[in-house]
């Protein structure tokens, strides 16, 4: 076991799990503010934020499914040609690794021998971690747990805003909102950066920046469209 710990192998599920639950916050929040900016009543504010949620859940559920489910499409169409290239022209495909191992900084001869025993051992491997830059096998990603974790760590994102716009004061709606989800992001921020060995105030400053912009852009058009009903 290395003696240094490495936050790389936690980068698929917590890039989907920061990404899900911060468009949740953001998206549901700035939804809330613009409706209530709009000047549309508490009941009306609550039906437009669960009607978001559960869009955008549902959305972020398709999305990563359709996603993965294509990523895994293209890798086993690339394994496939090149497992096809590997049976027709074998000592081409040998060459062609070799090249690669000493465009790494492999001795000529040395990197022929290594080609040929990574080739014995594993040649579709090979040529797929090489060529292909493919660790694991096309399908090891499955699309319906990553369409879940998308959609939960949505809905609990989209949630914090929602229960904010719930518990306001009348005429607060639209601030309490705002901090509630200005803190969710820093929370958010905060906790992605340590679960992925990064800096904590970059991530914070980058998340407060787009989550601000986001409520003041529709903050602006429920202002400017809206009608008092």
């Amino acid at each position: 076991m290395p003696k240094e710990g490495h936050f790389i192998n936690r980068s698929n599920w917590l890039r989907a799990s920061v990404l899900g639950a911060n468009d949740g916050i953001v998206s549901t929040a700035s939804l809330l503010v613009g409706v209530a900016a709009a000047g549309m009543d508490r009941s009306g504010v609550l039906l437009a934020g669960l009607a978001g949620l559960t869009a955008g859940a549902l959305s972020m559920a398709a999305g990563e499914y359709v996603s993965v489910s294509t990523q895994q499409d293209i890798e086993t169409a690339d394994l496939e040609r090149e497992r096809i290239a590997l049976e027709d022209d074998p000592d081409y495909e040998l060459s062609e690794l070799a090249e690669g191992l000493e465009a790494r900084g492999v001795e000529t001869g040395l990197a022929l021998e290594v080609a040929q025993q990574m080739t014995d051992h594993d040649a579709l491997g090979a040529h797929a971690r090489e060529e292909l830059g493919m660790h694991g096998l096309a399908g090891d990603a499955n699309a319906l747990q990553a369409a879940w974790a998308s959609s939960l760590s949505f809905a609990l994102g989209a949630g914090m805003p929602l229960a904010g716009a719930a518990l306001a004061p009348q005429g607060q709606t639209g601030v309490v909102v705002a901090v509630v989800a200005l803190l969710a992001l820093v929370v958010l921020g905060g906790t992605g950066a340590r679960m992925g060995g990064a800096p904590m105030l970059p991530s914070i400053r980058r998340v407060v920046f787009w989550g601000c912009l986001a409520m003041l852009v529709t903050s602006g058009v429920g202002r400017l469209f809206g009608v008092h009903v």
